[in-house]
């Protein structure tokens, strides 16, 4: 069998360098790009040492996973023994999931790629005999590249939401339920007048405080902007509140005074009545995930009832 080892050296180097530049992105570091190349190289030297010295301590368990260690610290330095341990789970990890996202690929296309086309395309024996075409490995390799890298931020993106997700409950109309609410730092809506942060709430949520009547009497107001469409129960309750949107121009929020909001932050439990909740006349999320967005304002400056 004809071992193109200068091709397979080029792959190597082309495909660790991708972990490596993925570690480098999941840990947050600002290595260089000329210390990533290093670290490949180094890497890639593994090929060589495991056809030369197949006895070599490096091709044992415990060799591997030093030599991965190696990697690790000449390429990203020394940051001190758990941010190494946190790196090296990280880049097997990274290995782990293309490697094993290949593999699977790999056996479920492998009556696609049979050996008839072996003549066709390079390919290369794993360590139970089966041919491995390397045209897919230059395909497949960087598209789960891709996926395992969004799938990250996916995970990264709903983690920072989830830990800006509180439990509230509101009581308006005589009535409270609870639900699940945003904290968002965006949020710097208040009423001019009497200096209330407004909270939106989405209406799947609000119109449990209403009956049906009511509700369909609110929502004919806010669509016609009309306040004599109110119903009876919040004639005295409505604030309208303006806002600005996008491009400067002027708009108006129908918002309600309720009797009370409860705010289970972290360990504390937040009550206030100084506070709007304006009317989103649809959902906040498609996943419905949560119903209000909160007002930071709250968080900051409202009486904390116990601990």
């Amino acid at each position: 069998m004809i071992v193109y080892l200068d091709f397979v050296i080029l792959l190597n180097v082309i495909l660790n360098g991708m972990i490596l530049l993925l570690t480098n992105y999941m840990i947050r570091s600002n290595t260089s790009k000329k210390r990533l190349l290093f670290g490949s190289i180094i890497a890639t030297l593994l090929v060589p040492l495991q056809l030369l010295y197949p006895n070599f301590l490096v091709n044992s368990l415990w060799g591997k996973i030093s030599y991965s260690v190696g990697i690790v610290l000449f390429t990203f330095g020394w940051r001190g023994i758990l941010a190494i341990c946190k790196t090296v789970g990280v880049f097997y990890f990274i290995s782990f999931a293309i490697g094993g996202g290949m593999l699977g690929f790999h056996y479920l296309l492998e009556d696609v790629f049979t050996y008839s086309t072996s003549s066709l395309f390079l390919t290369a024996q794993n360590i139970y005999g089966d041919d491995i075409h390397l045209l897919f490995v230059v395909i497949s390799f960087p598209l789960l590249w891709l996926f395992t890298k969004r799938r990250m931020d996916e995970h990264v993106q709903a983690k920072i939401k989830y830990d800006q997700l509180y439990q509230v409950t509101l009581t308006l109309n005589g009535q409270s339920f609870q639900t699940t609410g945003y904290l968002d730092s965006g949020n710097h809506l208040v009423d001019p007048i009497t200096r209330r942060p407004v909270v939106l709430c989405d209406a799947p949520f609000l119109r449990k405080f209403f009956s049906d009547k009511d509700w369909d009497d609110l929502l004919q107001s806010i669509v016609n902007d009309d306040y004599a469409l109110l119903p009876s129960v919040l004639q005295h309750r409505i604030f309208i509140v303006p806002f600005q949107v996008v491009g400067g121009e002027t708009s108006y929020l129908y918002t309600i005074k309720p009797e009370a909001m409860t705010i289970y932050y972290e360990e504390k439990i937040i009550e206030t009545s100084h506070v709007l909740i304006g009317v989103q006349m649809n959902t906040l999320t498609e996943d419905q995930h949560y119903h209000c967005l909160l007002h930071p304002q709250l968080i900051h400056f409202s009486k904390e009832v116990s601990a």
